[in-house]
């Protein structure tokens, strides 16, 4: 007989009552498997302060944390037909978007805004990667290409951190369609002299590498992003090899001339108004230096040499 279950537990019931408590409060690392407390990866920008794993950042936070005190223009959401294939699988398209939007309270996978970096304007665009895995549908391309079109009024430079499981199955050739028509829109940016950086983030995948994630002036990469257009299993699959370790990560590929940098992701702001401020020519801010005091000796303390 279980005397705590029979006898003791209605009395604690009865006292305390039932608490329904958030699954979300503690947060594993993938990697060492440590629980950290979700205020604190918050205020360290989802970043495990122990391991240093750079965990999925959502995209309003990502702006706020990019543009100067956190003060940016959101560039309105354009709109497009929403089901235009009538699709359903196991469920409607349609409540699909619907569950991702109370979720994310986006209108699809892309937020775009408007502000300055260290006092250099620009325009940045980010996937949501809650909203139905970033994936890239008529929505986002939309969103994507007017981000660029206020670029080139604004004559500032466009930078774009992807998060994204590639091209959106529901809508079919229509998703495809925005690869190409993406591209358009960056070499745009190119012809009118503008920088147009790309900010890599775990993961990037599929169309969205094939399209505007690999065609950027300058290609950064957040440490241990997987980057790729098929995934691993895929590969090894189709070829019957065991692959290196760690490919398709962005270590990896900046080990192999696929990318330029690897930042960590509280140097992102600083590096982008940096890199830009170089490409567009204009004056950096001279790093400050601690200089050392100099130490004077007195007189009394120099040595006389000996006489020979």
């Amino acid at each position: 007989m279980n005397w705590i279950t029979n006898y003791v537990r209605p009395k604690i019931n009865s006292m305390l009552g039932r608490r329904e408590v958030p699954e979300n409060l503690w947060i594993k690392c993938p990697e060492t498997g440590e629980m950290v407390f979700h205020r604190d990866l918050e205020e360290n920008k989802w970043v495990i302060p122990a391991s240093g794993f750079h965990m999925k950042m959502p995209a309003k936070a990502r702006l706020k944390d990019l543009f100067d005190e956190g003060v940016f223009e959101t560039l309105p959401q354009p709109k497009v037909a929403q089901d235009p294939l009538k699709f359903r699988d196991s469920k409607k398209y349609t409540d699909r978007l619907r569950d991702s939007r109370a979720k994310t309270e986006m209108e699809d996978t892309i937020l775009a805004g408007v502000g300055t970096v260290e006092g250099l304007k620009l325009v940045a665009v980010v996937h949501e990667f809650a909203f139905m895995g970033g994936s890239l549908g008529i929505a986002a391309g939309e969103a994507i290409i007017k981000a660029f079109e206020r670029a080139i009024a604004e004559k500032c430079p466009l930078v774009i951190f992807p998060a994204s499981g590639g091209a959106r199955m529901q809508e079919g050739i229509l998703s495809l369609m925005q690869l190409p028509r993406t591209t358009v829109a960056v070499q745009m940016l190119k012809e009118a002299g503008l920088p147009y950086i790309v900010v890599l983030t775990n993961p990037t995948t599929g169309g969205v590498t094939a399209s505007y994630a690999m065609l950027g002036d300058l290609h950064l990469a957040e440490p241990g992003a997987e980057i790729c257009f098929a995934g691993k299993r895929v590969i090894e699959q189709t070829i019957r090899e065991k692959l290196p370790e760690g490919f398709q990560t962005s270590e990896y590929l900046m080990d192999h001339g696929m990318i330029d940098m690897v930042i960590k992701r509280h140097d992102i702001p600083s590096t982008l108004a940096r890199l830009l401020k170089i490409m567009l020519k204009k004056p950096v801010d001279a790093v400050k230096r601690t200089v050392e005091p100099e130490i004077v000796v007195p007189p009394a303390a120099v040595p006389v040499a000996a006489s020979v």
